[in-house]
């Protein structure tokens, strides 16, 4: 059924191109050209329109539209278009039916086959089967819902076939595609007992299956004994998908049970089972080995379509089990191809036509062998190669048609009008796809239908012929033309109207008789040479055929030629400067006239060029064109484009800027040295100033960016084309370019050069900031800065070292080949610390050795610490820190940068503590962080930049006892003015805390961070506040172990003349949750001042 849809995207599709028709000058075109979709091959698509063309066999066939003689696309010939959606057109397949399967055990035993088409009048839809119409009123198991064939209670007998639906309205008819309806069943095995098998160990055997009826293809599978244990096939073991036997090439005792076919529809995936085949071994002896049998194999001559996967079969019996094997006869299998069941099945996927050939296969085993040949044949349907269009003629003239396409076989053509066998008559020819028909008659019209066939199938290709008749009418009864003296006019005549009318013209009452200077063209056009005053007047074109008649009136004047001048001519002007040009035009003051400004023959828009240009239109027949800060690229030909409604006459004037040269041409490196590299290029343009000089420029992977290069000659004068670029680095990779420079400014450079490389030469750099030291006893480290590969002048670059203790003649040189190293290290165990010795270092490439460095001085490594710290002593401050203190070990070689110091648990191993390091001189350091009341084990060894010396003796030490882990409590204070009084219950430690030695008060200011501290051996404390202020107080106890838990805080406001007691306040003492205790004095004096 047709979607609801559709009919509004067509009508959106309608109002969209309608609009598009509005907006084009020319005649309106049928909507059928836009309604009209062509079907590919032989299915149709929304997204394709058939194309309405019209043939041409006349010159001046492009005269008479709508009826234009030239193939038509639904976008391209807006012109043609007719605004009446009513304009009829014969029928065209949306949808086609297919090929279908239908299951005879559905429970729907409806089949329904699809057909769908537009036209207009809206299509009638008849069906054929086989050839043979469907009488859908005689017989109640059809019917039909729109275009769609319903079949009801379909059954084989009666409905498979090859279906085509018919879709006619009074334009005419077509016929769709053929569809094959095929049904999917499969029947069940006979009841009856199959016999046994019996055969010797070592022989074959063929195990039958015979299939129940089917329909469309099965799929064969054997059960061994009970289901579901299935055979697995391998080289001595196949089953046929062609017959659905099993064969064993050799049978063993293993193979002794009983065998059932399982064959599975592809359609509908209904399985049935066949009666068991009992297999058993006789026991008169064992088969000897015999040669191989080919009991399966492909036909010897397969048939295959293009694009389908191919699947060859070949499988032998024999003693011992053959072995398959494969080839293509003159020529390769196919590198696609795929083996499969142990090389019993050659598989092709998409196959082609180069596929074809012929195929064998070889059964072989030590006995024999044997082959089977056979020949792939590929067959392709048609396919279009080009199609026919709906085509509109004048009655009388010629129709030619042509179809044509692919396929293997070659395919046949043949021809339907109105869905019916179109015969050779005396005005119809038809020859191998072409279709003429002479002298068209109206009898003609209808659809037809070209087919391509070839046994594999067809495709149908449609289009509608229409025979035009009309009266002549014109778009517009009156014209009025305006020329000017001396131009010579054309008055046309284009009426629609077919057949073409007969043309006449008259001016006034008079008919226009041709002369040297009226000229009737074969288009019917009436042309004026060289006009006058004279020519002036009503001319009329009347055109009449058969259907009618109809007349245009063109009224002619004719007025004075404009002149248009344009100044100045010629200017020359240098980049920056100014200009206006003044366009000045005479013309007939009864027109109007209408200015144009061009650059180099396009029109010129000055908003787009960033306020260069301005119009100034100074009277109405003058206007300016103003040019500020004149660029190079506004240098050409301007015109004034003066026109009107009479004639259109243009002024030209050169602009010329003088500016910077443009860039020079291609830059070639003519030769290349170490050093130097001849450069050659060509003039670029020099914007009207000579060129003065050129500079040249080099662009290398250690330069930034351009940089200018000495050149020989110096300078580079503007008419030569060619210097030498001198001073360059040997082996370095550079880009060159050319900038050219004239008496007002440097112009863009040139395109850069080819990378090349200078030749390779001895190095001429030698390294600096040559040094060295540290390193361990008995080395000499010498270091420098490397070589940039820049100066490295080739490859093989390298460095030499060369040194000497000092007072020695003879100096030792040894060799670094890497050129990015920039250490050395010598080791001699016969020079003491601190040696020192005279070094240099030079450098080497392929081609030989460059400079070396100035001498300079080097000591010897003086080598790490080599005696240990002394008198280590170590004191518990309290129960998380140790304070450790040594002695530095005698001065000498190897002199300590600093000092590790190592601790660890007396229970613990050495490898699981931690390290703590000076730096410099010092000789104490604390340790902390420490565990309370716990041995630990400390040692202490210098270290240098080249490693670390010996460690000292460990020594214990133990920390003191936790501090108590209570704070005080029960605070209590007076306040007199700035003076408070506190005074706390005393803090007792417990038994693994260090007793209690004084008590720490600790005030602050809020909101401060620095604290003052006040000791104090008792549990009671009087502190002094300043005045004017929020002051924060809080109370540890100290023992040996350090500081213990604070007390809660106290918030103490202090202000003059104020008294207050802890106990006059609701709250004697600060409970040990509360935090923060404000003293509220105005509730006891509330007269206190704030």
């Amino acid at each position: 059924m047709g979607s609801p849809w559709k009919p509004l995207l067509l009508l959106s599709i309608i109002s969209g191109l309608a609009e598009l028709a509005r907006s084009v000058a020319g005649r309106p075109v049928s909507y059928a050209a836009v309604l009209r979709m062509k079907p590919d091959s032989s299915s149709s698509s929304l997204l394709r329109p058939r194309l309405r063309s019209r043939q041409d066999h006349s010159s001046f066939s492009q005269d008479w539209s709508p009826f234009s003689r030239q193939r038509l696309s639904a976008l391209s010939s807006q012109e043609d278009y007719r605004s009446e959606e009513s304009e009829e057109f014969g029928p065209v397949f949306i949808q086609e039916p297919d090929d279908a399967i239908f299951a005879l055990d559905s429970e729907d035993k409806k089949v329904m086959m699809s057909c769908e088409a537009r036209g207009n009048p809206a299509p009638t839809y008849s069906w054929l089967i086989n050839g043979t119409d469907v009488d859908v009123e005689a017989d109640f198991r059809y019917s039909l819902i729109d275009g769609n064939l319903i079949i009801n209670n379909a059954s084989e007998a009666i409905d498979f076939g090859r279906y085509q639906c018919r879709a006619e309205n009074s334009i005419g008819a077509v016929l769709s595609r053929e569809a094959l309806l095929q049904f999917a069943y499969l029947g069940v095995f006979g009841t009856r007992a199959r016999g046994g098998v019996s055969v010797r160990e070592g022989q074959g055997v063929v195990l039958m299956c015979t299939p129940p009826p089917h329909s469309p293809e099965i799929i064969y599978s054997w059960v061994f004994n009970e289901f579901p244990s299935f055979v697995a096939e391998d080289s001595r073991r196949f089953i046929s998908q062609e017959t659905g036997n099993l064969y064993i090439s050799k049978v063993q005792p293993s193979d002794v049970g009983s065998y059932i076919c399982l064959v599975k529809n592809t359609v509908t995936n209904a399985r049935v089972l066949s009666p068991p085949t009992p297999l058993t071994l006789k026991t008169d002896g064992v088969m000897g080995e015999y040669e191989p049998k080919i009991e399966v194999h492909f036909p010897p001559t397969v048939l295959a379509a293009k694009g389908v996967t191919v699947r060859l079969e070949c499988f032998a019996l024999g003693n011992p089990v053959p072995t398959i094997t494969w080839r293509k006869i003159n020529g390769n299998i196919p590198k696609k191809a795929r083996l499969r069941k142990s090389q019993a099945v050659l598989e092709i996927p998409n196959i082609q036509l180069e596929d074809s050939g012929s195929y064998e296969c070889k059964a072989e085993n030590s006995r024999g062998g044997t082959a089977f040949r056979g020949h792939l044949q590929v067959y392709t349907m048609p396919q279009w190669i080009s199609m026919i269009n709906d085509s509109q003629l004048d009655s009388g003239e010629q129709l030619q048609w042509e179809c044509r396409a692919t396929g293997k076989p070659r395919p046949t053509y043949r021809w339907l009008r109105n869905g019916e066998p179109l015969t050779p008559q005396n005005r119809v020819e038809m020859l191998n796809g072409e279709l003429i028909i002479h002298r068209v008659q109206q009898a003609d019209s209808g659809m037809y239908q070209c087919v391509a066939e070839n046994k594999y199938g067809a495709i149908y290709s449609s289009a509608e012929l229409k025979i035009l008749a009309s009266a002549p009418m014109f778009n517009s009864n009156t014209v009025t033309i305006i020329a000017t003296m001396g131009k010579d006019i054309s008055l046309e005549c284009r009426p629609r109207a077919s057949p073409k009318p007969r043309i006449t013209w008259k001016k006034g009452e008079r008919r226009v008789q041709a002369n040297r200077r009226i000229m009737l063209l074969r288009n019917n056009t009436l042309r004026v040479v060289n006009s006058s005053r004279a020519d002036e007047g009503s001319y009329v074109c009347r055109a009449e055929n058969q259907f009618g008649s109809a007349e245009m009136t063109t009224t002619l004047l004719v007025k004075e030629a404009m002149k248009v001048e344009l100044s100045p001519k010629r200017v020359e002007v240098t980049v920056g400067e100014s200009v206006v040009l003044s366009c000045k035009a005479t013309h007939d003051p009864s027109l109007d006239v209408n200015f144009l400004w061009l650059l180099n023959n396009q029109p010129l828009n000055a908003q787009q060029d960033g306020g260069h240009f301005e119009y100034i239109r100074t009277q109405s027949s003058t206007a300016d064109l103003m040019i500020r800060s004149i660029l190079l690229k506004h240098a050409g030909k301007y015109g004034c484009r003066v026109q009107t409604s009479a004639d259109t006459v243009l002024a030209e004037a050169e602009l010329l800027v003088r500016g910077p040269p443009g860039p020079p041409g291609v830059v070639i490196v003519e030769e290349i040295t170490d050093t130097t590299a001849t450069l050659s290029w060509s003039h670029g343009v020099d914007n009207h100033s000579p060129i003065t000089t050129y500079n040249l420029q080099a662009r290398s992977p250690f330069s930034l960016g351009w940089q200018t290069v000495k050149t020989d000659p110096e300078p580079v004068t503007g008419d030569m084309e060619s210097a030498m670029a001198v001073e360059l680095n040997p082996w370095v990779e550079y880009e060159f370019r050319v900038v050219a420079t004239n008496s007002i400014g440097t112009g863009d450079p040139s395109a850069p050069s080819r990378a090349v490389r200078t030749k390779e030469a001895v190095p001429s750099v030698a390294p600096a900031n040559v040094s060295g030291g540290n390193g361990r006893r008995h080395e000499l480290v010498i270091s420098w800065e490397p070589v940039s590969e820049e100066f490295q002048n080739g490859e093989g670059f390298g460095y030499i070292v060369a040194f000497r203790a000092n007072g020695t003649r003879g100096w030792k040189e040894k060799m670094v080949t890497s050129a990015d190293s920039t250490t050395y290290k010598y080791r001699d165990e016969t020079f003491p610390p601190l040696t020192p010795f005279e070094v240099k270092v030079g450098v080497y490439n392929n081609k030989g050795d460059g400079p070396f460095s100035k001498v300079v001085t080097v000591f010897s490594a003086e080598g790490e610490p080599r005696e240990a710290p002394t008198e280590v002593k170590v004191s518990a401050m309290s129960s998380s820190e140790i304070k450790v203190t040594w002695k530095a070990p005698s001065p000498g070689p190897g002199r300590p940068e600093g000092y590790e110091v190592s601790y660890w648990k007396d229970m613990e191993q050495e490898e699981s503590g931690k390290k703590k390091k000076t730096v410099g001189n010092e000789t104490v350091i604390l340790l902390s962080g420490l565990d309370g009341n716990t041995a630990y084990l400390i040692t202490v060894k210098g270290f240098n930049s080249i490693g670390q010396g010996p460690p000292s003796a460990s020594v214990r030490a133990t920390t003191k006892k936790n501090p108590p882990s209570q704070p005080p409590s029960n605070v209590m204070w007076i306040q007199e003015g700035n003076n408070v009084s506190l005074s706390w219950d005393p803090v007792k430690a417990m038994e693994n805390e260090s007793d209690v030695i004084g008590y720490k008060v600790l005030l602050r200011q809020e909101g401060r961070g620095h604290s003052q501290v006040m000791r104090t051996p008792n549990s009671a404390a009087v502190l002094v506040l300043p005045e004017g202020g929020t002051y924060i107080i809080e109370v540890r106890a100290v023992s040996e172990g350090g500081e213990g838990a604070a007390s809660s805080q106290i918030r103490v406001l202090t202000s003059s003349g104020v008294r207050a007691k802890s106990g006059q306040l609701s709250v004697h003492s600060l409970p040990s949750n509360l935090a923060w205790t404000p003293l509220l004095l105005v509730l006891m004096v509330p007269s206190a001042p704030w």
